[in-house]
């Protein structure tokens, strides 16, 4: 008899949970959130949870949350699009110069990291505002609360948090570029003003919710087709974003005088983790939503990153209906940023990141290794939803 690689979370009066988390350690308010989500009489099926999983605002981080007829915009979150993106270029480590300083500040001058934006406008961008932007004002125009400034400045720029830029080796020492990010400003406002729509819904029809931010729109109703289509730009938006930050990249390994000229086009992987799509999942027509989790069908490529200096994974998926065809996303994190900032210190983070040429003060110690759970009991939980490719280590990594 075939063993279920996930267990089965009872969840009294609503539908289960099918969580891959054998090995790894899941909060209890993880648990719990996940329960709330998945009594919603919206679930198709149940709710599938990825070893990443963890508490999250509305929704739980590393859930894959499949709906009928509804989306639930907190679930989505605010950081619309936010994903991957990876390149395997025609270089080798003998290639990189000894120290590393120099690409890590090369990438810094073109790609802006933390708030930071575009001060002049470039060509490439201006291209791709000019497929966006329409659409955008169009969108403000019916709503202005969604935005009055022009946020084609922030494309190609890294945010802050956990995106990040890292230059890796693969196992035959090929050296990637790989980026996560998302639909900055953009996305946060479309996700905040449409999470409070979803609530001011959920009241006026007098609905019962284990928790306010599990607020849903129909579909057929107003606010619904306007958060689709906001929806679907943002993510639109995010892989523009990572598409623009790819190429200035690039273009800032090949500016260093050291490196000698190189393609970078042997493996492109791209890949949102937080978005909604419409899909088919057991004879239904879904409304898919993967709140920190990847699509993993069959054959399809994924990226699933480890913490600063651990490991990452370029994937292939083996589309495993149970979870809805989904993978995590990431090491999931084991505490909250201020625990993070007040339990360890710049020594131990120095410790942590030994050999890679990256921040190593104050300001990032909420993404040392340790804040994060093991990426090597992450994959190993998984291995019935993925199959690894390639396996990185980090050389660079840059932060906001």
């Amino acid at each position: 008899m075939e063993t279920n690689s996930f267990n089965v979370i009872e969840n009294a009066g609503g539908a289960p949970v099918k969580a891959w988390t054998r090995g790894v350690s899941v909060e209890p308010k993880a648990l719990d959130q996940l329960r709330r989500t998945a009594s919603l009489p919206i679930i198709h099926g149940w709710v599938a949870a990825m070893p990443d999983v963890h508490v999250g605002i509305g929704a739980t981080v590393g859930s894959v949350v499949p709906t009928i007829g509804a989306v639930i915009p907190a679930a989505v979150g605010v950081d619309i699009g936010c994903g991957m993106s990876a390149v395997c270029t025609t270089l080798t480590a003998s290639d990189l110069p000894t120290s590393l300083k120099g690409l890590r500040t090369a990438i810094e001058m073109r790609v802006p990291v933390g708030r930071g934006m575009h001060r002049k406008a470039a060509p490439d961008r201006d291209a791709s505002w000019a497929r966006l932007g329409p659409r955008y004002w169009k969108l403000v125009e019916s709503r202005p609360t969604l935005g009055s400034k022009d946020p084609s400045a922030q494309l190609g720029t890294l945010g802050t948090g956990n995106h990040f830029i890292e230059v890796c080796l693969d196992e035959q020492d090929r050296v990637w570029f790989m980026l996560h990010s998302g639909s900055r400003g953009l996305g946060n406002r479309f996700g905040t003003i449409f999470i409070e729509l979803a609530r001011e819904d959920m009241k006026a029809h007098g609905a019962s919710l284990p928790d306010e931010d599990l607020s849903y729109l129909r579909e057929g109703t107003a606010h619904f087709d306007e958060y689709v289509e906001a929806v679907t730009l943002a993510q639109e938006y995010a892989a523009e974003n990572r598409r623009l930050m790819m190429a200035a990249v690039v273009e800032a390994a090949k500016s260093t005088r050291v490196i000698k000229p190189f393609d970078a086009t042997l493996m492109v992987v791209d890949c949102h983790h937080n978005y909604v799509s419409r899909e088919k999942h057991f004879g239904a027509d879904v409304l898919v939503t993967r709140k920190g989790a990847v699509r993993a069908g069959k054959g399809q490529l994924g990226i699933i990153p480890g913490s600063m200096g651990a490991r990452s994974y370029i994937v292939r998926g083996k589309g495993n209906p149970q979870s809805f065809e989904s993978c995590s996303h990431g090491a999931g994190r084991t505490m909250s940023r201020t625990a993070a900032r007040a339990q360890f210190t710049i020594a131990e983070h120095e410790a942590a990141t030994k050999g890679i040429e990256c921040r190593k003060d104050e300001g990032v110690l909420d993404e040392t290794p340790a804040a994060y759970k093991p990426i090597e009991a992450v994959m190993a939980a998984q291995e019935d939803l993925v199959e690894v490719l390639h396996t990185l280590r980090q050389v660079v990594c840059v932060k906001g």
